[in-house]
This record gives structure tokens, sequence and C-alpha cells, in this order.
């Protein structure tokens, strides 16, 4: 039973911490989203320990979102990686007490080369606030920490201010679903928004008849297509329509063996089946296919089907 209590308490402070952030005064930060968005520059996450580890990932949201930026630990940067900086480009320090040594070492040299300081800390009177250009309060009142020794409530206001940076950074730049993309090329929204139909439709064997196939030769065509349906066409070519294995399911139980040998293609096709260019994106075959609730879609390349792109293949 203490161990549950332990558990939901430390959700509920550090809950309790994050709310009380809508309390910080915050003025002032519209001109600092415009001097990000204005300089054109890359903004350096920096700090050590816990709080070095919070700026890895608001360094990782910025970049991923918009803004260009790096993190550069601050031992590292003691030791010479500071002078990757260079005016106009910004800096966000991240430190819960605001005095950690390796960041106040770095205040000279930003100052001297006039880099724009932004710190980040639970310590509002702090070396590091007092020095720095723009001072984001991460200020809590108790950790969820028994022995009030372990950052918890405090890294999580950091981590919440840093994605509250970077949202309204993204925002302000009107970074769409589409920029997204580009910088996540490896993950789903990147492969619909930068992979065109043609290049993972299917192109051999497609599964062609004609109309006047007759029904029982259907099944093996779809069979050796294994798309799940067949692509039919007239006597000039023209694709008129596709019989699917629904479409072979729902005759067979509504007609009677007779009209079963009588039929052909044409007689149960879905007639004016969806085709699409197949310079055509992912995403957008993706919302045909859901809207029309199929499953499958012709792709035309220089006036003729050149393959069939599936729910699955997306």
């Amino acid at each position: 039973m203490q161990q549950h209590d332990t558990f939901l308490r430390t959700i509920r402070v550090e809950a309790t911490a994050v709310m009380s952030l809508l309390d910080h005064d915050f003025t002032g930060l519209s001109k600092v989203i415009e001097r990000i968005i204005n300089s054109n520059a890359k903004l350096f996450v920096t700090g050590v320990g816990k709080s070095g580890i919070i700026g890895k990932k608001i360094a990782a949201t910025l970049s991923s979102t918009g803004t260009p930026s790096v993190f550069l630990h601050a031992s590292e940067a003691c030791h010479g990686d500071v002078g990757v900086i260079r005016a106009p480009d910004m800096v966000l320090a991240v430190s819960k007490s605001g005095e950690t040594d390796e960041i106040l070492r770095l205040i000279p040299f930003l100052k001297h080369n006039n880099i724009y300081l932004m710190a980040m800390t639970a310590n509002r009177k702090s070396t590091l606030a007092r020095c720095a250009d723009y001072h984001l309060d991460a200020h809590v009142s108790e950790e969820a920490c028994p022995l009030m020794l372990a950052p918890t409530s405090s890294s999580t206001a950091a981590l919440v201010l840093g994605d509250a940076l970077a949202m309204t950074l993204m925002h302000a730049r009107r970074f769409n679903a589409e920029d997204f993309a580009v910088c996540h090329p490896a993950g789903h929204l990147g492969r619909l928004l930068l992979t065109t139909v043609d290049m993972v439709m299917k192109t051999d064997m497609l599964p062609f008849a004609r109309e006047q196939t007759p029904l029982q030769e259907l099944p093996l065509i779809m069979s050796e297509g294994r798309c799940g349906l067949a692509i039919i066409m007239d006597a000039a070519d023209r694709v008129t329509g596709i019989v699917t294995d629904g479409d072979l399911r729902r005759t067979m139980m509504q007609k009677d063996l007779a009209a079963l040998h009588m039929a052909c293609a044409r007689d149960v096709m879905t007639k004016n089946p969806k085709i699409v260019p197949g310079d055509m994106l992912l995403a957008d075959a993706k919302k045909i296919m859901l809207k029309g609730k199929i499953t499958s879609l012709l792709v035309e390349q220089q006036g003729r089907i050149a393959g069939i792109v599936q729910l699955y293949d997306i």
C-alpha cells in the first residue's frame, strides 16, 4: 500500500509543479521568439547532469519542429567546443540551481562574442538567471523525491518549458505536417508525405481480364496477381471495372449454379474504379482509400495502368 501511495504522490506532486508554471511571469517571451526566428541561426542548448539530459531532449524537439538546434555539453564546451558558437547563434542554458560551474564559465565567452543567452533555472536569483538576456523560470515548490534531492518535479518542469518553447516556435513558423515529414524521412508520416505511389505499387503479373472472361476463370487470374482483384478491360484495352474477391463471394451467394456458369466479368465488376497518377503521394492515396472505404487503387502512368497500390502497402 505504501508503494502505491508513493507512486501516486509522485504523479500528483509533478502534475502540481507543471500546473504552477502557468502562474510564472513570461513577459518578453514574444520578443525572444521573434529574435530566434529572425536570427536565422542555430540555438545551442547546454547543461550537465540531469539538466543536460533534459537539454538534449529540448534540442532534439526544437530541431525536429523547425528550429535548428544542437546540444552542447557544458563540460566539453569549456574545453574548446564552445568555439562552434558564432553570432548570431543563441544559447539556452539549462541548470536547476543556476550555479552550475561549467555553465558559469561559459558566460564570459558568450558576452564577449555577443551571443544571446537564455537561461532556464529553478532559481530566479541565481548567477545564471541574473547574467542571462532572458530567464525561463522553472521554479517548483517541491520535488517529488521523498529526500528532496533527486531532480524530479524540477526536471519535469524544465522539460515542459522546453516543449512549450518548441511548440511556440513551431506555431510562429507555421511549421506544418509536410515540414515535419522532411525532418523525419524514416518515420511513418515522412514516408506518407515523401513517397509516391509508383515507388511502392505492385507492377508484376498484374491481373488483367476481359469483360467477357467467364466468371469461373477469375479466381485463377486473381490468385496469380496476388492482389485480391482483377482489372477488367474492354476490347479497346480501356479499363472498365474491377472484380474483387468480395465481389466473387457475394455473386456466388446470390446466384444459382446455372447462372454462375453463364456469368462473365462484366456482370459482376465494379464499374469506374479509382485510378490515380503514379506521382501521387502515399498520404493522398491513403485519404482516397479511407474516404471511399476501398483497399486498392489502380495506378496510371503514360496513359496505361502500370500498377496497383493497396492500403496495406501504406
